[in-house]
């Protein structure tokens, strides 16, 4: 079969194989602008972004209420589901991103005071720059990061061995 073909057989998940997905980045891209920006853009961001976070989760649980039809167990199968998909959202892409990216940006601009004789505004529109570039390097290995984390603890709590999709 055509790779292609292939991914049209699939179910496209809006908050994974969309633009949507970029939603989720929305706190990196303020955390990068933070020299620049009122601080209110920043938190503004952090919303777009844990909203994300919480409608992939109802999603999620809305998925596996179908999926689990009547049976035994349903309320289980749901509930781990939706705390899954939040708990791996919220630091795979919340959490951790916005943390790394802030240490980045933070980094630089003092860094950036300390060897250069840059204007101001210069070094914050580099920094901004630098954070803005570091996004694409951190995603996999936060996301992988991430996998094993609560592959180590909070998936054997409740023994489903499948892996965040």
């Amino acid at each position: 079969m055509d790779p292609s073909e292939e991914k049209t057989d699939k179910a496209i998940d809006i908050y994974r194989d969309t633009w949507v997905r970029f939603l989720g980045y929305a706190n990196e891209v303020g955390e990068a602008f933070r020299a620049l920006v009122p601080v209110s853009f920043v938190w503004g961001s952090y919303a777009v972004a844990t909203a994300y976070v919480t409608t992939d989760a109802v999603d999620k649980g809305k998925k596996a209420a179908v999926a689990h039809g009547d049976n035994p167990g349903k309320t289980t199968r749901v509930a781990v589901a939706v705390v899954d998909t939040f708990v791996w959202q919220a630091l795979a892409s919340v959490i951790i991103p916005g943390f790394t990216i802030n240490r980045v940006c933070a980094a630089s601009l003092y860094l950036l005071g300390r060897t250069t004789k840059w204007p101001l505004p210069v070094r914050k529109w580099t920094t901004t720059a630098i954070g803005l570039s570091t996004i694409p390097f951190i995603i996999t290995p936060i996301d992988r990061s991430v996998d094993f984390l609560l592959d180590s603890s909070l998936r054997k709590v409740y023994n489903d061995g499948k892996k965040h999709d």
